[in-house]
């Protein structure tokens, strides 16, 4: 996820500079134009094929992971055996109609994947949240340095509750008011945090 992280910077500041440069960054807001003009003009007939890898292959590949993923979560939760096939088949294909349904979903909008996108980003970024807190709970609890992890869970309760507010496909708040609501979400879980810590009482 690290080597992902790094990807992404480096996708990011390509963009900031080609389009601020070249375009102006007017009228841009499909990620695949992006990546053709970029890898087009710079990199020519090798561009393309890294962009086919990168876009296309890539993307396959982490669909199959998250797919199989959710089949695990999803027979831990209903406490469903994976260990025979047709139990792995009846999980499989309830997730596989979920998933049929979002891309006919896309298909049908001409700006479909543009909002599945953003409630992916959204979700995604959410689940570090829950990650962050459950090893700062775990630090804490084993008596180590929690702000290493604490600080991040702060920021990041921050920016997803204030995209929750403030995006179209949330609650459509004005900015104003959700940067209130993302500010008073970091203060309530950090002093429910420190009142949680507190009851733990001292060091075993």
């Amino acid at each position: 996820m690290i080597a992902e992280g790094i990807v992404a910077l480096i996708w990011a500041a390509a963009a900031t500079y080609y389009f601020h440069y070249y375009e102006g960054g007017m009228g841009v807001s499909d990620a695949s134009v992006i990546v053709f003009d970029i890898t087009h003009d710079w990199l020519g007939v090798i561009g393309g094929v890294l962009a086919i890898l990168g876009v296309v292959a890539a993307p396959v590949t982490t669909g199959d992971t998250a797919l199989r993923s959710a089949r695990l979560i999803v027979a831990d939760m209903l406490h469903v055996d994976q260990g025979s096939l047709a139990k792995r088949l009846t999980v499989s294909a309830v997730i596989f109609a979920a998933t049929i349904g979002i891309l006919f979903y896309n298909l049908a909008d001409a700006d479909g994947f543009n909002v599945v996108w953003r409630y992916f980003s959204w979700a995604n970024q959410a689940l570090s949240v829950f990650t962050l807190w459950a090893v700062t709970a775990f630090l804490a609890r084993s008596g180590k340095c929690y702000f290493v992890t604490l600080l991040p869970a702060l920021f990041m309760t921050a920016v997803c509750t204030t995209y929750l507010c403030i995006a179209p496909e949330g609650f459509g708040m004005g900015r104003m008011v959700s940067y209130l609501v993302g500010g008073g979400a970091v203060l309530l879980s950090g002093a429910r945090f420190l009142v949680w810590k507190k009851g733990l009482g001292p060091r075993v």
